[in-house]
């Protein structure tokens, strides 16, 4: 039986889990005309959980019998995965009505995902981290089909849970072999473990779960088409979620666990971040779809993120927790112009349907400028700080090669990214483009906007924040 020690250090969980249940139920009672009142509670739930993950610290390094932790991993990675949830929330906005989404399981759904992701952060033992990839993956495969009258939507979720389900047999097959040689689950026997040839094999299955879950090349396929096909606040939400989730079990697996065996690991995983960042960034180059290019452009951030995992390193280990948090805001942002623009009331997802922006609404493209100048990573903005974070963690690492690579890939990134901005200030707008969007977008924008040059020009409290995955990682 759980103690309430064990109880109270999972409040902000049980927050969320509490206000989907609440959420679901309750739509089944209110008119559609009053479910505005569903998101309200949603975000009163997210805010709640902020607030208890803020208040709860890192202080409890063990609970649920060493299953799991509330530590300074669980803290950043928790706030990153409800900052996320928050926006996203923010960013459906009146496009759940407008596009006659169900509103109450689209947020219940939303919840239970920011749930997987917090379950993930805290998680200490395999079992516990298959619970919350589980808890995480399947509220986003319903999700990716959410808007059941658009065909592209039921492909996009039908391949990611058919692309899904084969990942979680890997996952699976690697829990049993690590058992097999450790006999146990949990991570901290696991760093006790010798290195057999079996355990190399369960280990590398892992991997490839995890690597799926972040749209890790060569396990990316499923990303650009069901980017594409999702509905765009899912699409938004799904490129932050799961990228929250899966380098929080890879920060818990390589550098906290198996920081001993770092030789054995850390070049597959550069291996892994450079291919991700060449393939993601070079095929990023020929796209026409805002959608499809913001999804290899989150195929490529999960290369640089793998940048300060393969370092191996607590630096680096904060480095990419830093880099979650300015990645969070700064797709989110881009996604929240993208739903504000839209080509006869439907999703404007082409990149030449932002042409001419400026001369219409400069706040928008002024906006939209930020947000792209700062995935490219270029200063003052948070994407360049944690491009500095993670690529100066390689070189202490000793990965000079795999910092230069990342710095070449950052250049070819400029091109698309500056071509949005580029295509924004030039020509005229088209007569079928027009604004929509709510307070709550508008809202989410500025959040976005404020955070991204906040966290460029004053990265200081953050980086004082993420750095308490230090002692937890050691």
């Amino acid at each position: 039986m759980p103690s309430s020690a064990d109880l109270r250090a999972l409040t902000p969980e049980l927050i969320v889990a509490g206000a989907a249940l609440a959420v679901l139920v309750w739509a089944t009672f209110l008119p559609p005309q009053r479910q505005q009142i569903l998101r309200w509670m949603s975000a009163a739930a997210l805010v709640a959980a902020a607030w208890q993950v803020l208040v709860l610290g890192a202080g409890v390094p063990s609970v649920f019998s060493g299953m799991y932790a509330r530590d300074g991993v669980t803290l950043v990675l928790q706030a990153a995965a409800l900052l996320g949830a928050l926006l996203a929330l923010a960013l459906a906005g009146d496009y759940v009505e407008r596009a006659r989404l169900e509103a109450g399981e689209f947020y219940a759904l939303l919840l239970v995902a920011a749930l997987g992701a917090m379950v993930m952060a805290g998680s200490r033992d395999l079992i516990m981290v298959f619970l919350g990839l589980e808890t995480l993956s399947i509220p986003l495969y319903v999700l990716a089909a959410f808007a059941r009258t658009d065909l592209r939507s039921q492909e996009a979720g039908m391949k990611y849970f058919l692309l899904g389900a084969f990942s979680t047999v890997f996952f699976l097959y690697g829990i049993a072999l690590v058992y097999g040689v450790t006999g146990s689950t949990s991570l901290p026997r696991l760093a006790a473990a010798s290195d057999t040839l079996m355990l190399r094999v369960g280990l590398g299955l892992l991997l490839i779960g995890l690597a799926f879950k972040a749209a890790i090349v060569p396990f990316h396929a499923w990303a650009p088409d069901v980017y594409e096909g999702a509905p765009l606040p899912v699409t938004a939400y799904m490129s932050v979620i799961a990228k929250v989730g899966a380098f929080a079990a890879l920060l818990r697996l390589f550098p906290g666990t198996l920081h001993t065996q770092s030789v054995q690991w850390t070049g597959i995983l550069a291996a892994l971040s450079t291919l991700t960042m060449i393939l993601g960034n070079l095929a990023a180059l020929r796209q026409t779809s805002l959608k499809r290019l913001l999804a290899y452009s989150s195929i490529a951030h999960g290369g640089f993120l793998l940048i300060g995992v393969a370092a191996g390193t607590t630096r680096g280990a904060w480095g990419v927790a830093f880099y979650l948090l300015a990645y969070t805001l700064m797709t989110l942002g881009a996604f929240a112009v993208a739903l504000m623009v839209t080509r006869r009331g439907e999703e404007a997802d082409q990149i030449a349907d932002l042409t001419g922006l400026a001369s219409r609404s400069p706040a928008l493209a002024g906006a939209m400028t930020v947000f792209m100048v700062s995935l490219a990573g270029l200063p003052p903005t948070a994407g360049f700080v944690g491009k500095f974070y993670v690529f100066a963690a390689a070189l202490d690492a000793g990965q000079t090669a795999l910092a230069i690579v990342g710095v070449l890939a950052s250049v070819v990134s400029a091109y698309y990214y500056l071509r949005v901005a580029y295509t924004m200030f030039s020509g005229e707008p088209g007569g079928d483009v027009t604004f929509a969007g709510d307070r709550w977008v508008t809202g989410a924008l500025i959040v976005a906007v404020v955070g991204v040059l906040a966290l460029g020009i004053f990265p200081a409290p953050v980086t004082a924040f993420v750095q308490q995955l230090e002692q937890a990682l050691r």
